[in-house]
């Protein structure tokens, strides 16, 4: 049973399970759960515990096996990890139509489309086929439809990988604008610096269940190793770090040891900022680079490479171990 709908609305879980399949293994159950108004929530947990499934009951997305959902707004919006971009629409029409599907008159769906996509930096892709855009603008315009109808419950998926830095504060700005109007915003996000200190409340979800967690513990910014991009002169694409290169192979960081991803990359535009994670830099063989980053964040940071059109050549993940100037993989 999934519930009703109202106007405003407190979205609550009562006993809700969701299992894949009759005979499936259930991902979550027995949830209890309302989410407070007007608030920012953050969802916390390892990858495969649930959490995409939790927002996908809180968006009505999927139905709960057993238990139900109450209370959610007529107005939800929900931003999936991954856009289904092979639809057979420019980027502009898809969203005039879901901007019809959620109330809105075809004028004021076509002037509000025109709006978020030019905030969120795509407007040059406005007439572009969604078959045509990059990973990146495609993200935008997965984001810009979440915020046609100014909803009152906003799910996102990891809304900000794949998304440019430009995009991704006007993300962040969006966000805190739709609480501030008195909307519940859901997100999960692999970065812990995101939105960091903001979330009214923090959920873990972890053995099928969901629980009371606290704010993720971040990187603190410009620590040795992380990508430098402002002011630095060189062709497009390349990379300078703001501590010692080392011998190939090694690279210098200050955190934690622990199960790595090292993105072997070439070519790419210049990043705007640090990317996700604070990877750690090392020039790779054949003129590529070797990014190093914390397996929690391997996700985003690849998502924000594939957007900067970097070419990745190998991935490969493994446990660090401390050496003598830095760590070696």
């Amino acid at each position: 049973m999934t519930g009703d709908l109202s106007a405003g609305g407190r979205p609550r879980l009562e006993k809700a399970g969701r299992r894949h399949g009759p005979r499936g293994p259930w991902v979550l159950r027995g949830v209890d759960l309302g989410l407070p108004p007007a608030a920012l929530v953050r969802v916390t947990g390892t990858n495969g515990t649930g959490k995409s499934t939790l927002l996908r009951l809180l968006a009505g997305v999927d139905a709960p096996t057993e238990g139900r959902v109450t209370g959610r707004p007529a107005r939800t919006a929900y931003v999936p990890e991954r856009f289904p971009v092979a639809l057979p629409f420019t980027a502009l029409d898809y969203l005039v139509r879901l901007g019809r599907v959620q109330g809105l008159g075809r004028t004021a769906a076509r002037a509000r489309a025109g709006e978020w996509l030019e905030r969120f930096g795509a407007g040059g892709h406005a007439r572009t086929g969604l078959a045509e855009l990059s990973k990146g603008t495609s993200q935008k315009v997965a984001v810009a439809q979440a915020f046609l109808a100014d909803p009152d419950l906003l799910v996102l998926d990891e809304a900000w990988t794949g998304l440019d830095a430009g995009a991704r504060a006007a993300l962040d700005a969006a966000v805190r604008e739709r609480v501030a109007a008195g909307a519940t915003v859901v997100f999960v996000d692999h970065d812990p610096r995101r939105l960091r200190g903001e979330a009214d409340a923090v959920y873990e979800v972890g053995a099928g269940q969901v629980r009371p967690g606290r704010e993720p513990a971040g990187e603190p910014s410009g620590t040795p190793g992380t990508l430098e991009t402002s002011g630095t002169s060189g062709a497009p694409g390349a990379f300078a770090t703001s501590g010692t290169p080392g011998a190939p192979g090694t690279f210098v960081t200050s955190g934690t040891p622990g199960p790595l991803v090292r993105i072997t990359v070439s070519g790419g535009r210049a990043l705007p900022e640090r990317p996700p994670g604070g990877p750690s830099v090392a020039p790779g063989p054949d003129g590529t680079t070797v990014l190093t980053v914390g397996e929690a964040h391997s996700d985003a940071l690849l998502g924000a490479l594939l957007a900067a059109s970097w070419h990745v050549h190998r991935l490969h993940t493994g446990r660090t171990e401390p050496s003598e100037g830095g760590v070696r993989a």
